[in-house]
């Protein structure tokens, strides 16, 4: 009997395991003194937020050519820290042009005063309302960040954002801002076919009867984000700034940054683009090489390569 009793015991527990990993588990606090980021990360019913250990250290001053951007941006992040009003942002326009760098340096700038980062993953967002529910009593100021943000049709995130933003009936708390990243302002794709008319086809009777609606939908998400700050492509003369200041920034003296400018611009021709990502892969590759070579052939000589502002994700800059 007593042998029996064991086994289905045993059993039991087997099935109790199993049932904890597939049904939903509820999201636990970290602990907040252990990083000032944080990265969401979901697996299964399983969800949790790790601490990131090696932040990026990428300040404002790092950033150049984006002075406009990195005004509003910081203004409006410091009215949050302080307390005051502060909006949604949504940062869009040309690929490695800082948009990413700017929040990073933004965290790094106001940590100290109790900004606090989240990054959230587009296929995690609709357990946004979790993550508010989790920081909503907390002393710090949230940052939510979604990096490279757009939707394909259909995608659940899409209409959770959108109600995180404005619309859901629970409001946001007041310490728990959303900031994304996009090459493209409107955040789902849009057709030619979304601005025809009505049309009436025998043969299919499925047509859009209103197909203005279709195109509002589709750009409602981006207008619900209050501030949009645009970046922009660099000019040849904005792109050689920042490769000398990312080249100064890894140790080249003035005579060595001069004669980096030709290699810095086949370096950006190869890559088909002139960016800050760009500029600093260039100076990155040039100061490794100059330090591995140390008195063999001259900087100027240096053979082109390769993409520029620091790169993205919260890890090294």
């Amino acid at each position: 009997m007593s042998d029996a009793l064991d086994a289905l015991l045993r059993r039991a527990d087997a099935l109790l395991s199993r049932l904890e990993a597939v049904l939903p588990q509820p999201l636990t606090p970290p602990d907040w003194e252990a990083a000032v980021a944080f990265r969401y990360r979901k697996r299964g019913a399983s969800a949790r937020l790790e601490a990131v250990r090696h932040l990026s250290t990428i300040r404002l001053d790092d950033l150049k050519e984006v002075e406009p951007q990195k005004e509003r941006l910081l203004r409006n992040t410091r009215q949050f820290v302080q307390g005051q009003p502060a909006n949604n942002v949504l940062l869009t326009g040309a690929r490695g042009t800082g948009k990413s760098s700017l929040i990073k340096a933004c965290l790094n700038e106001f940590a100290d005063q109790g900004l606090r980062l989240i990054e959230v993953d587009k296929a995690d967002l609709v357990d946004l309302p979790d993550l508010a529910d989790l920081v909503a009593d907390r002393p710090e100021r949230f940052v939510i960040f979604c990096d490279d943000l757009s939707f394909d049709e259909g995608e659940a995130g899409y209409k959770a954002l959108k109600s995180m933003l404005d619309g859901s009936v629970a409001a946001a708390t007041d310490n728990l801002l959303i900031y994304a990243t996009s090459n493209r302002r409107h955040l789902l794709p849009e057709q030619m076919k979304d601005n025809l008319g009505y049309t009436h086809s025998e043969r299919d009777g499925n047509v859009e009867v209103h197909p203005g609606e279709a195109v509002e939908e589709k750009i409602s998400l981006s207008e619900r984000f209050g501030l949009w700050i645009s970046f922009y492509s660099f000019s040849q003369q904005e792109y050689l700034a920042i490769v000398a200041q990312w080249l100064s920034h890894f140790g080249l003296d003035g005579a060595r940054i001069v004669a980096a400018r030709q290699p810095a611009l086949v370096w950006a021709l190869e890559r088909g683009s002139r960016s800050g990502r760009v500029a600093y892969q260039f100076a990155r590759d040039l100061a490794g090489r100059g330090a591995a070579d140390e008195g063999a052939a001259p900087v100027a000589a240096a053979p082109a390569s390769t993409d520029g502002d620091a790169p993205e994700g919260l890890d090294h800059v």
